[in-house]
């Protein structure tokens, strides 16, 4: 069979008008996904990028296995309790799916997990929901809601089976295991019962895949009969429903990139009308906990209004409907401290937030607290100079404990329960990884490159102990949506490591790692430092010893793919290769269509260039479909997409490798024809995709062997 050469796209021009600026578009025709010609396309393309790594099929099978290996395949995570039984999961060898399950705690005062083994039987187990079991006939599964009643007889769960993140519920009889006749098609992520397990709320979502409209759907009842709870009809807004953990409130959440409004419906009568807690201000984001406090009940509110970082104030029930004027202070706003969370108990308060680019946890005992003013709150130290924690499912209200999830580049994840009355830490499970994995072999290390503005920007890096400098890199980033990348234990990454590539996460500016005006800084007119910050990065890792620019591949997915995107325009040179994940590489299309899913509640996160112009030139000036340049000679680039992707569409890198084929860019398209955003679904494929892009990578690298 005679070699393919790189597919070259056929041309239609199609002409887009904008703030007096015309533009040409040839590629544009591939938004069509139901053209006979684009699947021919992207079925050519795929057909491409399988002979160019044909070579690496050995490879791909070896890292397929050493995953695998290093995996205990059969496992069973740490119970959680609720009510009056123990919730768990399994995970079965040659199984794609987890199991959901539960067994009766032993007593009112059992505070205690049951230490779980594989293959031993547990006491009264109950399986609620069998991935493998539901996902049979389907070549994708995600399961978007798993909500329990209250009082453990309900089960609400949500499937989606094509990618779409459009989810058909149902409820299930766990007393007899028979689902309910109650079925409702096209739901979005997250329903839950009310407390009494009378009704389940869900939201739907509009022609734009926005979660518009909430309801209420008693259980039992024809879904003709279900009522509309809340609708929203701002376009920047979407909508979501929760139930505190006292089960005092169900709440509704109404949100846009930077803007919320909350409100509260009687956890006792569910049928009553939603009050609002504050009204909305533009630019202003809060959230709201309910807790006890000295006997009374008590609404605590974190938000950022004047407060950058977020303050945390309470107000009595009865004072809902202002603002945070006549609020009492309990946690006071702080340059140095981004409070991100707090969760309550009856006993105590569990905060969640970041102090030097790391996570931290804070927990306050509520005994003998007359006020919310009278509140303290002592920090739950580590001792890795690199690490992740964070509050864990902990959804009992009565709690005596507070379950937390720890990990680092080398600490493999690691499930404590802290004690609050002592403050004692006991560890319950550490993530198993086989084959002889030790922490010491490995080292972690935090660095800073200087932006071209001066801003300092932090770097975190592992690798194997004795690797020598300079090393095969791979550095990854993000730097969006105020989301932070924070250091965690990849068992797949660990093909990397032991090959001799150091692993790099670029915390730049657009993330959440160092408090809020970090994020504002890579967003809007300023979202180019995101990318600038990345090159510093690179740049100072070569000037440190790190690596050489012959030798590093650049790694980025979703919005990080934009980042890519936008590196390879910017600094083609400083990179080997360039690894982009379901990349956002067309935005400006993208967000001048309002039509487009979720294209109107992106306009706070990148502006509105349909209708500023300043916002349109600048999002032009950095696109990455947009800026292909023909003088440059880009490295090798892979891009990954998936056609069934209702986030980041497939056109994007469909249209963006058409370009960069034009100017002679070395470039591959791997489409997934059956997946969403997050890419193929069960733990099996997950890994054979990741070993194909880690092949992609050592072979950049000059390490497939």
């Amino acid at each position: 069979m005679a070699s393919l050469l790189p597919p070259r796209a056929a041309t239609h021009p199609t002409e887009r008008t904008h703030h007096g600026d015309t533009v040409i578009d040839n590629y544009e025709w591939m938004r069509d996904k139901d053209s006979a010609e684009l699947i021919a396309h992207l079925e050519t393309e795929n057909a491409y990028t399988e002979q160019e790594n044909a070579h690496l099929s050995g490879l791909r099978e070896t890292i397929f296995g050493e995953i695998k290996g290093r995996t205990l395949e059969t496992d069973l995570t740490v119970p959680v309790r609720e009510g009056d039984w123990w919730y768990y999961g399994r995970s079965v060898e040659g199984k794609d799916y987890g199991i959901h399950c539960r067994a009766p705690i032993s007593g009112p005062e059992d505070w205690t997990p049951p230490a779980l083994e594989p293959g031993v039987d547990v006491p009264g187990e109950q399986v609620l929901l069998d991935g493998n079991v539901e996902a049979e006939g389907h070549d994708y599964f995600s399961l978007g809601s798993f909500d329990v009643s209250l009082d453990g007889e309900l089960l609400a769960w949500a499937v989606d089976t094509d990618g779409d993140e459009r989810f058909t519920l149902r409820v299930r009889n766990l007393v007899t295991g028979d689902d309910l006749p109650d079925e409702i098609a096209n739901t979005s992520h997250g329903a839950v019962f009310s407390p009494d397990g009378r009704f389940v709320f869900y939201t739907t979502v509009d022609e734009s895949w926005r979660p518009d409209t909430l309801w209420r759907h008693e259980v039992g009842t024809p879904t003709r009969a279900d009522v509309v709870v809340l609708s929203e009809p701002d376009e920047r807004f979407w909508v979501g429903v929760g139930v505190t953990r006292s089960a005092r409130y169900i709440v509704v959440v109404v949100s846009s990139s930077v803007t919320s409004e909350w409100l509260l419906i009687d956890g006792n009568d569910a049928t009553t009308d939603p009050r609002m807690v504050w009204p909305r201000r533009d630019g202003v984001e809060y959230s709201v906990e309910h807790a006890v406090i000295g006997g009374n009940d008590t609404l605590l509110i974190l938000h950022n209004a004047d407060a950058p970082n977020f303050e945390l104030v309470a107000i009595s029930p009865d004072a809902v409907g202002a603002g945070p004027e006549d609020a009492t202070v309990v946690r006071a706003h702080s340059d140095e401290v981004r409070l991100e969370d707090v969760e309550a108990f009856a006993g105590h308060l569990v905060f969640g937030y970041r102090r030097d680019g790391l996570s931290r946890l804070g927990i306050a005992t509520l005994d003998g607290v007359s006020t919310p003013a009278a509140i303290d709150v002592r920090e739950v130290g580590f001792d890795e100079p690199l690490y992740t924690v964070g509050a864990s499912a902990n959804p009992e209200w009565a709690q005596p404990t507070v379950r937390l999830s720890y990990g680092s580049f080398v600490t493999p994840a690691t499930v404590y329960d802290l004690d609050v009355a002592s403050g004692e830490l006991t560890q319950l499970k550490q993530q198993p990884v086989l084959g002889g994995y030790s922490p010491d072999d490995y080292e972690q290390a935090r660095e800073w490159a200087t932006a071209d503005d001066g801003t300092r920007v932090p770097i975190s890096l592992v690798w194997r102990r004795g690797t020598p400098r300079p090393a095969p890199l791979l550095l990854y980033g993000y730097g969006s949506y105020e989301a932070s990348m924070d250091p965690a234990m990849s068992i797949a990454r660990l093909s990397l490591l032991d090959r001799g590539v150091t692993f790099a996460i670029a915390h730049v500016r657009g993330g959440g790692e160092q408090g809020r005006a970090w994020y504002e800084n890579g967003k809007t007119l300023t979202k180019k430092n995101t990318f600038t910050d990345f090159i510093a990065c690179a740049r100072h890792l070569v000037d440190a010893g790190y690596t050489t620019t012959d030798a590093m591949v650049a790694e980025g997915g979703s919005a990080g793919g934009l980042l890519m995107g936008a590196v390879a325009n910017l600094a083609p040179e400083l990179f080997a290769g360039i690894l982009a994940g379901v990349p956002f590489v067309d935005p400006l299309t993208s967000i001048l269509d309002p039509d487009l899913p979720l294209t109107v509640i992106e306009w706070d996160e990148w502006g509105n260039p349909l209708e500023n112009a300043d916002v349109y030139r600048y999002m032009k000036s950095y696109s990455p479909y947009e800026n292909v340049r023909e003088d440059v000679a880009y490295p090798r680039i892979l891009a990954v997409t998936s056609i069934n992707d209702t986030r980041v569409l497939y056109v994007e890198p469909a249209k963006w490798v058409a370009r960069l084929r034009e100017v002679g860019a070395p470039v591959q398209l791997k489409v997934e024809m059956s997946a969403g955003h997050g890419g193929v679904s069960g733990r099996y494929n997950a890994w054979r995709e990741r070993a194909f892009e880690l092949a992609w990578v050592l072979d950049t690298l000059g390490l497939a062997k």
